[in-house]
């Protein structure tokens, strides 16, 4: 039936595939695993004296002198890149494959050079052998990288570089001049990844394997730092014109559906169609995770060709599958099309405009603070964007982002992204005003709330803001003001914020709860101590509203950790590199990410 759930596809020929997903395959597994057991035989190879009473020995002796070191240093460069390589060549990357092909001879050739060891080169010529029998399996695209990259390189294997130069130093303890002590083991350890010599003296020619290890390592730092910081870059794919008008005909037809689609505007999504053109899956690539939010949008009987889609371009970079955030039919779907699994992450505060009321014992927390605001001569307007003059939102956006309560910007299943955007002149914008004998930089404004459309006749909660000078209670102020003016505005229901784990929080509280939902709701209780878990549920509880479940969808249980860690970076709450400072940021007027709905701040501060 038209506009219900689809029903299910034939699973003959490519689609059948999307029943086990993008799952990496057991052969770049397992060399990727081989990989980095000959990285680290490589290292300890490099690292440790050779063995004097080999049967190769003999024969090395006729070798030139600055061999052995030389094939030291390689072997240890060799298994710090093989090291490197492990996982892209378990996600069947093409450029780790001819890597690996490159370094395996290289580290066959140094294990014989310096530890005459006829098993090592054995083992790195049989893994040579099965990558280049198995080259086929080895096709996955690149991910997108940006110079970022480089500073973490840097940082990264300058860190790894120091820690396996002091145990390179220390690793011939028979042919160390002295007792040298920590610090100048360290300072010799610093000085020969520049390239000079440092206070530490052996004896023999270990002074030159030394030296050749650790200035092989420093090296291998500047070279693969300075390789990623020139090499050209490769983006995510962002939202082009084109998509963006063809998303936004899709939610003028369907946006009902989905309090969150359009959150699927974001600029910094990339987007897939399905073959029709009439339903679509936008994402974001975070850590090797395929990161889809929300529902797919568009006609639901076109939703598993933009799915198939979604998995189609997953399985070609070798991207972890995900979807956060999405509906109980959503659910449905993506896990029928795609043989993944679903698992509830929380709920969604949904509030009817019609039933919405300040009256009884319920909301009687809620009356008295928003009385009180008001009687301390706060005043409330709500508008949409288009009915804001250029001066007004410009003030509105410079306030938003100097009130913001974290460094970093937040949000990415639930945030737009922008305020005041020309083309988004449906969004309403809710603020609080109160005039001061001392005006602040904004004027008399003192909290901001941005809804999204929902449909024709629904907003979603975007962000909230406000003057930390200001008194507590804006948020429930701004809220109420919204709800009690949806009506001339035509809007008949409102998201409000996503709570996770509301079901374990509301269960774990009740009477006849068993030990172990009390233990998993004490462990939430913890936890929200650093993320916003329970103020969320108890602050979006206050407006009586009807909870709506939302999942995320997964490919295995083992990929959670990983998929949770990839969404807390989208969402801005982990942040791997460091944010500009604020005076070189893009001024206001320029399309820059969000906060997060609440801001930890604001919930405590209410």
């Amino acid at each position: 039936m038209s506009g219900g759930v689809p029903q299910p596809t034939d699973r003959s020929g490519r689609a059948r595939r999307l029943l086990s997903g993008p799952r990496p395959e057991a052969v770049p597994v397992l060399v990727g695993r081989a990989c980095a057991l000959v990285g680290l035989l490589d290292i300890a190879a490099g690292v440790f004296p050779r063995f004097r009473h080999s049967r190769m020995h003999a024969l090395a002796e006729v070798l030139p002198g600055a061999l052995g070191p030389f094939a030291a240093a390689l072997s240890l460069s060799t298994g710090v890149l093989l090291l490197l390589l492990a996982h892209g060549l378990k996600r069947g990357k093409r450029r780790a494959w001819r890597a690996a092909v490159a370094l395996l001879p290289a580290g066959a050739a140094a294990q014989f050079a310096y530890r005459h060891s006829l098993a090592g080169v054995a083992l790195s010529v049989a893994l040579l052998w099965v990558v280049l029998r198995h080259r086929d399996q080895f096709a996955s695209l690149p991910d997108p990288r940006s110079r970022w990259r480089a500073l973490a390189n840097f940082v990264l294997m300058g860190a790894g570089s120091l820690a396996l130069g002091l145990v390179v130093v220390s690793a011939h303890p028979g042919r160390i001049v002295g007792d040298p002590s920590l610090a100048d083991r360290l300072t010799h350890v610093l000085y020969g990844l520049f390239g000079f010599e440092g206070p530490v003296d052996y004896q023999g020619t270990t002074s030159w394997t030394v030296a050749f290890s650790l200035g092989a390592l420093g090296l291998l730092t500047a070279v693969t730092t300075l390789y990623l910081a020139l090499r050209p870059e490769h983006p995510a794919a962002r939202l082009t014109e084109d998509d963006e008008a063809r998303l936004r005909a899709l939610l003028a037809r369907h946006g009902g559906r989905d309090s969150l689609g359009h959150f699927a505007l974001r600029r910094d999504k990339a987007v897939v169609f399905s073959p029709s053109g009439k339903a679509a899956v936008t994402y974001r690539v975070v850590s090797g995770v395929m990161l889809a939010s929300g529902d797919p949008i568009g006609d639901v009987e076109a939703w598993p060709g933009a799915i198939e889609r979604f998995m189609d371009e997953a399985r070609a970079h070798s991207w972890t599958p995900a979807v956060m955030g999405c509906s109980e039919t959503g659910g449905q779907v993506w896990t029928r099309e795609t043989g993944l699994d679903a698992l509830e992450l929380g709920d969604e505060a949904v509030v009817d405009v019609r039933d919405f009321s300040l009256a009884g014992r319920a909301m009687r927390n809620v009356r008295q603070m928003v009385k009180r605001i008001e009687r301390a001569g706060y005043e409330t307007r709500v508008r949409r964007v288009r009915d804001l003059g250029e001066a007004e939102l410009d003030r509105i956006r410079r306030a938003a982002d100097d009130w913001r309560g974290t460094d970093t910007e937040r949000g990415f299943s639930m945030a737009l992204g922008r305020l005041g955007d020309p083309a988004d002149g449906d969004c309403l914008v809710a603020t609080a005003h109160k005039a001061d004998d001392r005006p602040g930089p904004y004027g008399d404004l003192k909290a901001v709330l941005h809804f999204v459309p929902w449909g024709t006749d629904g907003v979603s909660l975007d962000l909230m803001r406000r003057d930390r000078a200001a008194d507590p209670g804006m948020n429930e102020l701004l809220i109420v003001a919204a709800l009690q003016a949806a009506p001339r505005l035509g809007i008949e229901r409102v998201s409000l914020n996503f709570a996770m784990f509301r079901s374990a929080l509301a269960r774990g509280e009740k009477i006849g709860a068993g030990p172990v939902l009390r233990a998993w709701r004490g462990l939430l209780v913890f936890l929200s101590r650093w993320f916003q878990i329970e103020s969320l549920y108890k602050f979006n509880a206050k407006f009586q509203p009807r909870w709506e479940p939302r999942f995320v969808v997964y490919r295995a249980s083992a990929d959670l950790p990983r998929i949770g860690f990839a969404a807390m970076q989208a969402e801005g709450f982990l942040t791997l590199s460091a944010p500009l400072p604020r005076f070189l940021r893009r001024r206001a007027g320029t399309p820059r990410p969000c906060a997060h709905r609440v801001p930890e701040r604001d919930v405590q501060a209410a």
